[in-house]
């Protein structure tokens, strides 16, 4: 029997820093929120939610570490990689602007804003530990070309793009770690072979932006006060306080719960098509209970599986640079070490990282999808561009004090501007994208009954407001004429199926007599 072991390869380096940068930009976009834009104090942000937040994470780092070193012991293999984890990026965003500021602006009591952010987070992870029973026979339910297309979405829009602006914000710094990653990761002879690439992008980012004048001794200095000592504590009570109340509020964590366990499927099935085959109940279970515990702990916000397995696995990590990064998810907000970290080390020096993973994860389902299955590739992104290009003109619009719904469409069209088909398409995109996915590929592979089905339940989730509707909701605004036109889709595929079938026992009619 193999002994299980953790070794620290070269590619570890890389990863590492990679993944922990951008868990580390979630944790001080999370902290900037709460402080700058709800107005939650310091004091609470600091101390109970980010040592929380952080110990959350650590904990999901853990047991995929625990579970890469038992693929390693049972397979023999050397090139495990552990899945990464991290902070779920939209709830972020969701919990902040749809649960925690609301509450907090009507009521002015911070405390009691949190605990409704409890039990929204409770509820998103009981969905995990829930769907980890099916997990597995979802996974296996959807085509592969479909969960892997639907992922590189996710990785171009919201994982790559806004990294891939920040580097032209900043071109004399990332366009010599761009090309630095383009030679030593994408190319086949790299450059200073001798330092781990992830070290060479942090040595030449730093040094470029330090000698560009985009980082300041100033910012140093300010950052060491938010230095302490934050450690953990149970706010059980903080959590009953919420339940009894959280009830309104908990419509928006139906449809991210469900959006998450698609994330999680999605990477799961990405590590299983680089060879790591994952059991999905553990992983989803892992993430449930780890938010459970976070939640427990003070922390409003889930974990999940992040994307870019296929990425890390690239660099040649194994499995211990998702620990290394979970400790360090600890030990920042632990220590308030979080805004000296980025003083010294410049973002626009590691987020072209990010890009490379986003860049690997969509050519993952490149090489492998069969030809035949390559539209659905593209069909799968377009919700998620709409997603994307939904939340940059809201937060445009937003900041000129203005909506697009002020604009009005008249005005919005006459611009060339189809704003509402931007609140359609991208509203619900991790399901919307899955959803046209299996309907494209269903009517490529000529499997119309389960095309009628997936049709179908597009109409069911577009009934009650899970995609193309900015809120949840049952059969409001214009709802409706989604759950027609699927319901008109699905009766075309039972057309198709009772056509084919037609056709078949005519020719099997035909048959015998040609052989006469």
């Amino acid at each position: 029997m193999n002994k299980m072991k953790l070794e620290w390869k070269r590619g570890d380096w890389a990863a590492y820093f990679g993944l922990m940068t951008n868990n580390l930009t979630n944790l001080l976009t999370m902290m900037g929120l709460l402080i700058f834009v709800v107005g939650i104090p310091k004091e609470i942000v600091y101390g109970r939610i980010a040592p929380a937040f952080g110990l959350a994470v650590m904990m999901a780092s853990i047991c995929y570490t625990w579970f890469g070193l038992q693929m390693a012991r049972q397979t023999g293999r050397s090139d495990v990689t552990a899945l990464p984890s991290g902070p779920s990026a939209p709830s972020i965003f969701t919990v902040t602007f749809l649960v925690l500021m609301p509450v907090y602006q009507s009521t002015g009591d911070a405390d009691f804003a949190i605990s409704i952010g409890l039990v929204w987070c409770f509820v998103e992870a009981l969905i995990l530990v829930g769907g980890s029973f099916l997990g597995e026979t979802i996974r296996k339910m959807i085509p592969r070309t479909v969960l892997l297309s639907c992922l590189s979405g996710l990785g171009l829009l919201l994982l790559a793009m806004n990294p891939m602006l920040q580097a032209f914000e900043a071109p004399t710094v990332s366009f010599i770690v761009l090309l630095l990653i383009f030679i030593n990761w994408f190319g086949k002879k790299p450059i200073f072979a001798r330092i781990p690439t992830g070290l060479l992008l942090l040595i030449a980012g730093t040094a470029l932006a330090w000698i560009s004048g985009l980082q300041s001794p100033d910012a140093i200095k300010a950052s060491m006060s938010s230095f302490g000592f934050n450690p953990p504590g149970f706010h059980v009570d903080s959590f009953m306080q919420g339940l009894p109340h959280a009830l309104p509020y908990l419509a928006s964590a139906v449809p991210l719960g469900l959006a998450n366990y698609i994330f999680d499927l999605e990477n799961i099935e990405s590590a299983h098509a680089a060879g790591d085959e994952y059991n999905t109940r553990k992983v989803m279970m892992a993430n449930g209970l780890s938010s459970m515990f976070g939640c427990l702990l003070g922390n409003p916000f889930p974990v999940t599986v992040y994307v870019g397995h296929a990425g890390w696995k690239a660099m040649g990590a194994s499995i211990g640079y998702t620990l290394a990064s979970g400790v360090t998810m600890f030990l920042v907000p632990l220590f308030g070490l979080g805004a000296f970290m980025l003083a010294v080390i410049p973002m626009t020096a590691i987020v072209p990282i990010l890009v490379f993973i986003g860049v690997v994860t969509a050519n993952q389902v490149v090489r492998e999808t069969p030809k035949i299955e390559v539209p659905v590739i593209f069909i799968c992104l377009f919700p998620w561009i709409a997603n994307w290009g939904l939340t940059v003109v809201n937060s445009v619009l937003g900041a000129a004090g203005t909506s697009g719904a002020k604009l009005g469409a008249e005005l919005r069209h006459s611009k060339g501007v189809y704003y509402q088909g931007l609140v359609h398409l991208g509203s619900g995109a991790p399901l919307a994208s899955m959803l046209w996915g299996c309907i494209a590929i269903f009517a490529i592979i000529n499997k119309p009954l389960r095309g009628a089905v997936a049709a179908a339940t597009g109409a069911l989730l577009a009934l009650f407001g899970v995609i193309h509707a900015p809120a949840v909701g049952f059969a409001e605004g214009s709802s409706m004429m989604f759950v027609v036109a699927y319901l008109m889709m699905s009766g075309m595929f039972v057309v198709k199926h009772f056509l084919d079938s037609r056709e078949t026992v005519v020719a099997a009619v035909q048959e015998p007599t040609k052989t006469a």
